[in-house]
């Protein structure tokens, strides 16, 4: 007769009874996310002159998130189609990767021309880097080593070491100029070891808004080529940043046209507004169309574990503004206007400030680019801001707040700490 080393309950050993009465007895209390944490302090607080510059989305003067006209025309046209709910392939729809890759790398980019391209839609920005990440630990030959910028998206340290990538840093911010410190970059960029990974933001850099000019970019191509890295382009902002999608792509054209195999995650959050629908892509660039089978194949063995299949209707959206000429075109000029309006909100910010007598040279905020400032305060003056006025602002070494909401430019109505 067969026996078995189950103990039904009541015959459960001391210690085993203890640990079946709370499972979760031993879990502590996480540390709780720092935008997070603004938003809910904000829905907390009752006055009704309240500011959160902490989020990282787009609204309109009301503070309220705007939907694209273009965008909202495309999701009506998408539900006309009756289209049904079947699962989406694990690499997702096939008509939003195709027009991904070629809203980023342009039409006439070698990798396009090539067919040199694995792009697998994944769940907006962040999902896309997991996905990268996850392919990196599985497969990448070298030191599965990340060097990231100094600061960066908090996100992507957690990301990047939650898949087994170890996680390093490279100079990038200059808190003197409120700018970059580019010396400082190319010195650490030059000592990272060889056949190692490095993250670039392709524009908008998040969270401090400064990016290298095309020059510097250059620089920094032919030193990450002779140091051998992988560059792993973040370009979760194109046509966001500038208004131009081409010109907001160029520093990954640059580095394709260098020689780079690179990897890029995409969002079409913040560019089209469906934050909510977690739209984005990853693409892997390949040497040779066998070399590209082989990583397609592998890409699959990383998702049907992990999601599946992403989901259908944002990128239905996307793709349906990317291919439908007239609404392409709508979307490039709602871009424009998204962007020309952050410009304008800098200038009446940085303007305001000088108004209400503030001696401290504000030309950063203007000089700065993309939905993010960092704006040069200290913790305690963001603190001060925060319990006298009731303006939400992320704390860290030097203070980053979204730049979108016009409630910004009323900053000037109390004394700004000098």
């Amino acid at each position: 007769m067969a026996t078995s080393s189950w103990l039904p309950p009541r015959c459960l050993t001391p210690s085993l009874a203890r640990a079946a009465s709370s499972w979760w007895k031993g879990v502590q209390m996480g540390p709780p996310d720092a935008i997070m944490g603004i938003t809910e302090a904000f829905r907390r607080d009752t006055s009704h002159e309240k500011m959160n510059l902490g989020i990282g989305a787009y609204r309109d003067d009301n503070g309220q998130p705007f939907v694209l006209p273009s965008v909202l025309k495309a999701e009506h046209n998408v539900i006309a189609k009756g289209l049904n709910k079947e699962y989406a392939m694990m690499s997702g729809e096939p008509e939003f990767c195709t027009e991904a890759a070629h809203l980023a790398f342009g039409f006439h980019s070698p990798v396009i021309q090539g067919g040199l391209n694995v792009t697998f839609q994944s769940i907006s920005g962040t999902g896309s880097l997991r996905l990268g990440a996850e392919f990196l630990a599985k497969h990448f030959p070298l030191n599965k080593t990340i060097y990231l910028p100094k600061p960066t998206w908090p996100n992507h340290i957690p990301i990047f070491s939650c898949a087994g990538i170890k996680v390093e840093g490279y100079t990038y911010y200059d808190p003197a100029t409120c700018g970059l410190d580019f010396p400082g970059a190319m010195r650490d960029i030059a000592n990272i070891p060889e056949g190692s990974i490095i993250l670039l933001h392709a524009c908008a850099h998040n969270p401090t808004g400064v990016d290298p000019s095309m020059e510097q970019w250059k620089e920094m191509s032919s030193i990450i080529k002779r140091r051998n890295l992988l560059p792993f382009f973040d370009m979760a902002y194109q046509g966001f940043a500038t208004g131009d999608v081409d010109r907001d792509a160029g520093a990954l054209r640059l580095f394709v046209d260098d020689g780079h195999k690179v990897m890029l995650a995409q969002s079409f959050a913040k560019n089209m507004g469906l934050y909510g629908e977690r739209a984005g892509a990853l693409t892997v660039c390949c040497a040779t169309k066998e070399e590209k089978s082989r990583v397609d194949s592998q890409m699959k063995i990383v998702v049907r574990p992990w999601y599946s299949n992403p989901p259908r209707h944002g990128a239905r959206v996307a793709a349906e503004v990317l291919t439908n000429p007239e609404l392409r075109k709508e979307w490039l000029v709602d871009l424009a206007a998204m962007s020309s309006r952050i410009v304008h909100m800098r200038t009446a910010l940085r303007e305001g400030l000088q108004r209400e007598g503030s001696s401290r040279n504000w030309q950063h905020i203007t000089d700065q680019i993309g939905m993010f400032c960092y704006t040069g305060l200290t913790t305690e003056q963001v603190e001060k801001v925060t319990e006298e006025f009731s303006i939400y602002m992320t704390k860290v070494n030097t203070c980053t707040t979204c730049i979108t909401c016009t409630s910004c430019t009323r900053m000037g109505v109390f004394q700004w700490p000098e």
